[in-house]
């Protein structure tokens, strides 16, 4: 069965010729068709544009003041990642997107209902789907694009030069902080001295050094008035006649005199002594407090003081004497980065060139993995292609751009693929093919072809890191019979992958839908508009009969549907 994400239900409102429809995709292989003119395209269309297309004023249906585009796909990792670097919640497994396109060619995007930037769809947009048609094939399968699908074909991992990268991106990073604005630091090195001399000299005792000495002025702010708390309490444990004390000593005897006789008795006694004893610590500590609750003059004065210098300190460097010490220790190691300058900058070039090394190391063995596959890749892809009715020459170039402005997290390598349509003509890059009904069917070739590679074989399946769902528009330009077929098969070995959406003219293509999709232009108060809905079994054997033989159907072209159907399954 397909893996997610998929794209499980696209709408559009007052879209071009759409009055309003609603269309709910589910696994595996979804065909769209409909007579020329239908507007089977406008769907693709309007999702391309919840993939951060270009938006203009003429998609808002004649008449109308805006018009609105959504869809629903099931929420991946990556995805999630990117709404959290956004501030965009994310509070069930769905993602849902929308865009309204004004009248006045202005326009709002929404994602969970949250107001976004089409910029956070072109980040998702890799996470979500990759569309195949003639305005979009290149601008989603860019160079980038081409590097993933070789790197899964080749079942090549890219963790070792991720992680060498970032290495070395870190020690640069240091030496160009180091390196820059040299006057800047060094001018800094004076303040930095200052506040970490004048930190230091306040000779901070602990991170609550504050929190005690408001304490301690309580307590001498109220010395007199707990002076008689302490020594009334003394009076009443320890030094009246009917002290507590005194009395647990009285009724301590009498209790040991039962003891004597009866043994019941000697646990209480136990009991009163200790109480005798908690009296006597509590007395202790009482008498103590007294005897100290007026410090020596000028105490108070010298606490007062001592929290105004904290609260300067507190004011200038952070609002807690944590953050004050935190600060003070970071100033220090400022400046000692500044005054060490000399011996860090040797230390961090010798790093660098080690970090540098590594990274040759493995973007080396990287870049071999990727020609290796790239040899393979273009065998199986070529032959892929050319069932389809083309007679291709494929290439997969892997060029290793070794200078280290072009070292990335995913090697140094530009993967392009190179394509010949015709005999005698000399290998082009991909963009270039003038036909978008080509594009797509190299583009099928291709993910058939690499699918199959990362699928087939023990330990060789993981799961994909490209786009779960795939749109393919204008795959069946210029073909028909065979060829046609070898599409159709083609789409289904895709679809049991991941979803696919198909719009296809062809009756051979269309019988391999899991799902199968009507668009339908109608008349309804004197306007034209677009709609569509999903088909039964019946109503695809009509279907697919009125593309074998135009609008009349006959006995011989239902037939032929039905057997299309049936051979298909």
């Amino acid at each position: 069965m397909p893996e997610g994400p998929m794209l499980l239900e696209l709408r559009a409102e007052n879209y071009a010729v759409i009055d309003r429809a609603v269309a709910t995709f589910g696994l595996g292989l979804n065909l769209l068709t409909g007579e020329t003119g239908a507007g089977k395209s406008i769907l693709i269309d309007a999702l391309a544009l919840l993939l951060g297309g270009k938006a203009s004023a003429d998609f808002v249906r004649h008449g109308e003041e805006k018009a609105v585009v959504s869809c629903v796909f099931e929420l991946t990792q990556g995805a999630a990642a990117i709404l959290e670097a956004n501030g965009i919640d994310s509070e069930s497994d769905h993602l849902l997107l929308r865009r309204e396109i004004l009248v006045s060619g202005k326009g709002r995007v929404f994602v969970n209902n949250q107001p976004a930037t089409v910029g956070v769809l072109r980040q998702l947009a890799p996470e979500l789907a990759l569309v195949h048609s003639q305005g979009e094939t290149m601008g989603s399968f860019d160079q980038a694009q081409q590097r993933i699908l070789l790197d899964r074909f080749g079942a090549v991992s890219v963790d070792g030069v991720t992680e060498a990268f970032a290495a070395w991106r870190a020690t640069t990073d240091k030496l160009d902080e180091l390196q820059s604005a040299e006057q800047d630091r060094l001018r800094m090195a004076d303040l930095w001295r200052f506040q970490s001399r004048e930190i230091d000299q306040a000779g901070l005792s602990a991170e609550d050094e504050d929190v005690q000495l408001e304490a301690e002025k309580r307590v001498l702010g109220n010395a007199e008035k707990l002076y008689t708390a302490a020594m009334s309490a003394h009076e009443l444990l320890y030094e009246s006649e009917s002290s507590a004390e005194g009395a647990l000593g009285a009724a301590l005897k009498h209790v040991e005199e039962l003891a004597r006789y009866d043994a019941r008795f000697q646990e209480p006694a136990q009991q009163l002594v200790a109480a005798k004893a908690i009296v006597e610590d509590v007395d202790a500590e009482v008498r103590d407090f007294a005897d100290n609750v007026h410090a020596a003059p000028g105490r108070l004065e010298e606490i007062e003081d001592r929290l105004a210098a904290l609260d300067r300190l507190k004011r200038k460097y952070g609002q807690s004497l944590k953050e004050v010490i935190d600060f003070g220790a970071e100033a220090a190691r400022q400046l000692a980065e500044v005054e060490n300058r000399d011996a860090l900058l040797v230390e961090l070039k010798v790093k660098q060139e080690k970090d540098a090394e590594a990274y040759r190391v493995v973007a080396a063995k990287l870049t071999a993995g990727r020609t290796e596959a790239a040899k393979r890749l273009e065998k199986l892809a070529e032959a892929q292609i050319n069932d389809l009715a083309m007679s291709t020459r494929f290439h997969v170039r892997v060029t290793a751009e070794k200078s280290t402005e072009s070292w990335t997290a995913h090697g140094w390598d530009q993967v392009e693929c190179l394509i010949a349509t015709n005999a005698g003509e000399p290998m082009k890059p991909l963009h270039e093919i003038a036909s978008g009904g080509e594009m797509s069917r190299v583009m099928l070739a291709l993910k058939v072809t690499v699918e199959e590679a990362a699928s087939g074989g023990a330990g060789r399946k993981k799961k994909s890191v490209l786009p779960r769902t795939l749109v393919f528009d204008e795959i069946d330009i210029g073909i028909g019979g065979r060829a046609a077929e070898a599409v159709g098969r083609k789409l289904k070995t895709l679809s049991k992958g991941q979803q696919v959406l198909c719009i296809t003219h062809l009756p051979q293509i269309a019988a391999f839908g899991d799902q199968h999709f009507l668009i339908e232009k109608t008349e309804k108060r004197g306007r034209t508009q677009t709609e569509v809905r999903r088909m039964e079994d019946s109503e695809r054997t009509q279907e697919i009969a009125r593309m074998l033989s135009g609008a009349k159907l006959t006995e011989t072209s239902l037939k032929h549907a039905a057997h299309l159907l049936e051979s298909s399954r």
